[in-house]
């Protein structure tokens, strides 16, 4: 058997990271097994269809390196692959289920559904539908028909007894048949809904493996229900934890923490985050950590899927992405971090050497939204306390920083070919000779030209990068800051 499987989002926005971690979960099991990975587009809800969100779908499933075998713009044999162009397939089904009674027509009014909600909630009960309309003789059903009343086509679950099945992470669930709602199959636009046309279309398309979020797990009896009640073989469940921010919340738009595009955006690695991702949720079985998507195919199993929620933990994430970006080609880190580095420098007369400033940046960039706070002081002088003059370890102060500045500022000044090297050995020369230790010099120049404790690079490389006309006029104004001091 052909093992395949399916990832079926529905064209509602961005992608949520637990979508993004399913989809991959339906790819890794289907290469590992030699099957095929199918990409079906579910846009019943046209109340919550988004224009252009198939497009995102589409472009987040291309990034990651989730190339699907079958879907909308591939085709394919079980085809359309958009379950709005399916419409028509799914009322003969639903009418072939109310022949063998196991759906009828439902005429309940909102507001008569609303009613019976409010009664049930007044004495603490669950609503769920009381069958109402099931009752009504087959004279009525026709009468209304003919009559063109609003309907929809409701599952006739059973009441008695219990439902069971097998799922491939969770085990063997069972669950009484009396806590069953009677769901909506076709809605009165003749839409199927969601629970309805996803059995359809598995089955149609051939799916051997329904791999989904763990919310489902109360809902699959009803789509055993179906299967049983056309007599379709039931496909194989794996049903996935839940993706949270930590043990009680979890990933929301609000926090900045629930979409793929999300983490893109602040400049995460699409390879760093599918890797990290991959991993909440599931253990390889050893300690390894890094993996591309040929090693994340060789290594996926189910039984390393776990039942507990999966905590998607963002500063492990951020450890994850330092390490891709420390694993960059210079080239490519360079090509990466040059539109962070323009969002700073765009529209200075003299920008800073974009190489020599990938050079310094690459080994200490943990994510690249983070890079313009830490190179905008190459742009403009952060304000600053004379208490930064202070280290212990070089033994410098504001009251000895002036002194040395003032010494460094005339061998600065008679640089003309302004490069790094030859900045380096000038203001070494005159460390030499003036019998200083090179702490004593270097970190009040930096923290002069920087205003910073913490920079990519020291002195020379800051002098370098600024120039000489501003490192010359920061140091100017240190100098005489400190001199009124």
């Amino acid at each position: 058997m052909e093992v395949r499987t399916r990832f079926a989002p529905s064209p509602t926005g961005f992608m949520h990271l637990g979508g993004v971690r399913t989809a991959l979960y339906a790819f890794l099991y289907a290469r590992k097994n030699g099957g095929r990975f199918i990409l079906r587009i579910e846009d019943t809800d046209q109340e919550r269809y988004v224009e252009g969100a198939t497009e995102v779908i589409y472009d987040t499933l291309k990034a990651c390196g989730m190339q699907w075998d079958e879907g909308p713009d591939v085709g394919g044999d079980y085809g359309p692959y958009i379950q709005s162009e399916r419409k028509d397939i799914y009322l003969p089904y639903a009418e072939e289920l109310i022949r063998k009674g196991k759906a009828y027509y439902c005429f309940c009014t909102k507001d008569e559904l609303d009613e019976r909600r409010r009664a049930a909630e007044s004495r603490g009960e669950t609503f769920k539908y009381d069958k109402h309309c099931l009752h009504l003789s087959q004279e009525e059903v026709r009468r209304r028909l003919d009559a063109g009343m609003p309907y929809v086509i409701r599952q006739n679950a059973p009441t008695e007894g219990e439902s069971s099945y097998h799922d491939m992470v969770f085990g063997d669930i069972s669950m009484p048949n009396d806590t069953l709602d009677d769901m909506v199959l076709i809605k009165q636009d003749g839409m199927p809904t969601y629970n309805f046309a996803n059995v359809i279309d598995d089955h149609l398309m051939g799916i051997t493996h329904v791999i989904r979020g763990m919310e489902y797990l109360s809902s699959t009896p009803k789509y055993d229900l179906l299967y049983e009640a056309f007599g379709w073989d039931i496909p194989k469940y794996i049903h996935l934890p839940t993706v949270m921010r930590d043990a009680s919340h979890k990933l929301s738009k609000r926090d900045g923490d629930a979409y793929y595009s999300d983490f893109i955006s602040k400049g995460y690695l699409t390879e760093a985050l599918i890797n990290y991702l991959a991993l909440v949720g599931w253990n390889p079985g050893d300690d390894r950590e890094f993996f591309t998507m040929d090693e994340l195919i060789e290594a996926f199993d189910v039984k390393g899927i776990n039942k507990a929620p999966g905590i998607f933990d963002v500063n492990k994430l951020t450890w994850f992405n330092a390490h891709y970006i420390r694993e960059l080609p210079f080239e490519k880190y360079l090509e990466m971090v040059t539109p962070w580095f323009d969002s700073v420098f765009d529209g200075m007369e003299n920008k800073p050497d974009y190489r020599r400033l990938a050079e310094l940046m690459q080994g200490r960039t943990e994510v690249f939204g983070l890079v313009p706070g830490m190179v905008s002081f190459l742009r403009q002088m952060p304000e600053y306390g004379d208490d930064l003059y202070f280290n212990k370890k070089m033994k410098t102060s504001a009251e000895t920083a002036g002194p040395v500045l003032e010494m460094i500022r005339p061998v600065l000044e008679g640089i003309d070919d302004w490069k790094e090297d030859i900045i380096h050995d000038r203001v070494m020369e005159k460390i030499a000779e003036s019998g200083m230790k090179n702490g004593a010099v270097l970190w009040p120049l930096r923290i002069a030209i920087s205003g910073l404790a913490n920079t990519p690079g020291g002195a020379f490389e800051i002098a370098y990068l600024l120039g000489k006309d501003e490192t010359l006029h920061r140091l100017d104004a240190a100098i005489a800051r400190l001199k009124k001091a």
